[in-house]
Parts: C-alpha cells; sequence; structure tokens
C-alpha cells in the first residue's frame, strides 16, 4: 500500500545510486528527481523506478531543493539525497504519523556508512535532520552548500534512521571537501565574512578535538580518525580560501 507522500530528491550523475534510493522509498506514491544536467544513466534509471524527472540546471543546492520541493504535488514531503536510504523502521513510523499527524515537520537521526562500517559518534550520528515536512509550512535555508529544512510551526523527532551512503572512497570525500569548501568560501565572502591566520591555524585544532575527543570519535576505531583529521582539513581548506578571496579576489 503506498503512502499519500511525496518523496523529493536532487540529483547529479548518481546513476550507481538512485535506484536503491527510490527502492527505499517504493512505498511513496510520488517520487520527484530534479536533475542538473546528469550526463550518466541517472534520469533513465530513475524513471525506470517510477520517479516523475525533471532536468533543470543547476542553481545552488537551497534554490534546488526548494524547486524539488514546490514540484511535489502532495501536501507531505519527505526531501532525501541519492544516496541515502530510508530504514525500516522509518517506514514504519512515517507511515504512523501520516495517518494522524501532530506536528508541521519531523526530524530523523542519519547514520553514515563510511569505510566499511556505520559511524556512530565523531558528531555524525545521531545528527537529527529535518527531512519530512507539510510543503505549506516548509523552506529549504541556509548558506550553501550547508542547506537545513526550515519549518513554520511544530517539530518532532523521529527514531528510524535515514542511511547515508556517502563516500565511496576517501578520495571521493577529498573530492566533497574541494567542491564544499570552494562553494563555502564563496558565499561566506559575499555575506561580508572575512578570516585571518587564527582561523586558519586554531579552527582546525579545534574541530579535531571537538570531533575526535568530545564528541567521541576514537570510540569509532581508524574511520573515526580519518574522519575527524578530514574534517579539521575541511575546516583549514574552507578558511584559507576565505582569506584568499580576500586577499586576492580568487
Amino acid at each position: 500500500m503506498t503512502l499519500p507522500l511525496s518523496v523529493a530528491i536532487i540529483s547529479f550523475n548518481e546513476e550507481k545510486k538512485i535506484e536503491d534510493c527510490l527502492k527505499s522509498v517504493w512505498w511513496a506514491d510520488e517520487k520527484i528527481v530534479v536533475d542538473s544536467n546528469s550526463v550518466d544513466r541517472t534520469r533513465e534509471v530513475a524513471k525506470r523506478e517510477g520517479a516523475k524527472v525533471i532536468k533543470r540546471d543547476w542553481q545552488g543546492y537551497i534554490d534546488q531543493k526548494n524547486f524539488a520541493l514546490e514540484s511535489c504535488r502532495n501536501e507531505w514531503v519527505l526531501s532525501i539525497d541519492a544516496d541515502e536510504r530510508v530504514s525500516r523502521k522509518l517506514y514504519e513510523e512515517i507511515s504512523q504519523v501520516l495517518g494522524k499527524p501532530s506536528a508541521d515537520g519531523y526530524s530523523m537521526p542519519r547514520k553514515v556508512f563510511y569505510i566499511n562500517r556505520w559511524i556512530e559518534h565523531c558528531g555524525w550520528y545521531p545528527a537529527n535532520k529535518v527531512r519530512l515536512v507539510r510543503k505549506s509550512k516548509a523552506k529549504w535555508g541556509g548558506v550553501d552548500p550547508h542547506d537545513s529544512l526550515l519549518v513554520d510551526g511544530k517539530v518532532e523527532k523521529l527514531k528510524g534512521d535515514i542511511y547515508h551512503l556517502s563516500f565511496d572512497s576517501i578520495h571521493d570525500h577529498f573530492k566533497t571537501i574541494d567542491s564544499f569548501t570552494k562553494v563555502g568560501a564563496e558565499e561566506a565572502f559575499k555575506m561580508g565574512k572575512r578570516a585571518n591566520m587564527l582561523d586558519i591555524t586554531v579552527r582546525p585544532c579545534f574541530t579535531f578535538v571537538k570531533m575526535y575527543f568530545l564528541k567521541l570519535g576514537f570510540l569509532d576505531g581508524i574511520p573515526g580518525l580519518i574522519i575527524c583529521l578530514l574534517s579539521a582539513f575541511h575546516t583549514f581548506t574552507k578558511y584559507q580560501r576565505l582569506y584568499f578571496l580576500a586577499e586576492h579576489g580568487r
């Protein structure tokens, strides 16, 4: 039995992941995929899995996700990424709350699979994300690439996980850092923010200490150590890029 729910997904070259993503939400009566000109088989695979595919030029994370949200016909919308999967427990909770909703939005824990294991610490879990919303009460906001789904109303927590298959390899993680820090630094620069040497030197160290010790990243073994080190590198790269934007305009 399908649920009166739309699932909104944005995609770009996700042919390897979009199929399993859509299979995990087979029970939704509408699946919308907004694709930003993929050059692989993403759109073909999505259509085969019953999704309505809309081809649209990339306008940034927030703009693209708001377009996907507004393209849904149902009042209740679940927004997920192509590299995410909805767990059985989360599906059961969603089916219950849609029968008698008590809020305008619902958050849920996201669990990341990284280097062949589920990550339980590092600040990566539970990392609750608002993803199930009344369309009329919600809008994506934040600063690219760090978007968030904002709800004009009451938000409650669900317990079922969204599974996040974030990176295929450490190399893939580095590519994401390069992409996200470039966008993040440029957006911060447009907002008038600037960086100094303390930002470049102290903030990365603080990021590592917070994630590895305070957020118990060491309990996740070698993968936890890699996550914390690369997160510190992410912070360093973002602020050095912001610094050089101010110094050289590039």
